[in-house]
């Protein structure tokens, strides 16, 4: 009689583990750390449970239910757009879009788009944006002066639209990769570029040979102020007490010489000597 009953009990244990692992994939889940996930509940009124977004770690959930996984890391969109600048030219560019889902809002993101996000909403806005800010500069001005000031617009105003409530798509960076001109344009924009690049070479070479010139004029006014002040300090006295003071020093020196005194000009003494 025991037999039988742990036999039962036996067979009951087996059931149970062989039905627990069937719907072991719908029960268990682990949620990376590179993902979030909202569950939808099929019975009751909750539904979509946008709120509560499932951080990674592991987690139960009744099999009924369905559990929806987002990747959360960076994703690249690239475009080859063709656009008209200010003056209606039509040009070619290649932009990089970076961008990531908003962690907490994903249940939003699902409810409105559910896992077609990238073509019903951030393409459309990428392009469209990427269309109307070019559309404000010239195609000089997009290939070399203002590219820069471009790629931070365009990244501003798409941004704008993809973090509006709903949408939750977070902008990280934008790069315009290249931009194709029609031949006749792009070669008459080098010319002029490289005829201002000649210019402002030609400007630095004159700005500094007037600032060498500068120098030179005011070295040699330094230099005649002071041969200036030097002829007016050489008066005759002094003239006649520096050549008696050289002449004093002379005849104190070993050296053998022959003074001729009063024999010099302004009757300084001349001073002969073999060395």
């Amino acid at each position: 009689m025991q037999n039988s009953k742990l036999v039962s009990v036996i067979v009951f244990l087996l059931f149970g583990l062989t039905i627990l692992f069937s719907f072991a994939s719908s029960i268990f889940y682990v949620i990376e750390s590179t993902e979030r996930a909202v569950i939808f509940y099929k019975f009751g009124d909750t539904g979509l449970d946008k709120k509560n977004v499932i951080k990674p770690g592991f987690g139960l959930k009744a099999p009924w239910n369905d559990l929806y996984r987002f990747d959360i890391t960076d994703n690249l969109v690239e475009e080859t757009i063709d656009v008209l600048d200010g003056s209606g030219l039509s040009i070619n560019v290649d932009v990089t879009m970076n961008f990531h889902l908003d962690y907490d809002s994903v249940g939003e993101i699902y409810e409105t788009y559910q896992f077609d996000y990238l073509r019903r909403l951030v393409r459309p806005v990428f392009r469209s944006t990427v269309r109307d800010v070019m559309g404000r500069y010239t195609a000089e001005e997009i290939y070399s002066t203002k590219r820069t000031e471009v790629e931070n617009l365009i990244q501003e105003e798409a941004s704008e639209v993809l973090r509006k409530p709903g949408n939750n798509i977070v902008m990280r960076s934008l790069l315009i990769r290249s931009i194709t001109l029609p031949a006749q344009i792009k070669t008459a924009i080098e010319n002029k570029l490289q005829q201002e690049q000649e210019a402002l070479a030609y400007q630095y070479r004159l700005e500094r040979e007037k600032s060498e010139a500068e120098r030179i004029r005011i070295e040699a006014t330094g230099r005649a102020d002071a041969n200036r002040i030097i002829n007016n300090s050489l008066t005759p006295n002094l003239l006649r007490m520096r050549g008696i003071e050289a002449t004093s020093k002379l005849a104190e020196s070993p050296n053998s010489k022959v003074v001729v005194v009063g024999s010099g000009k302004d009757g300084l003494p001349i001073i002969l000597g073999n060395n």
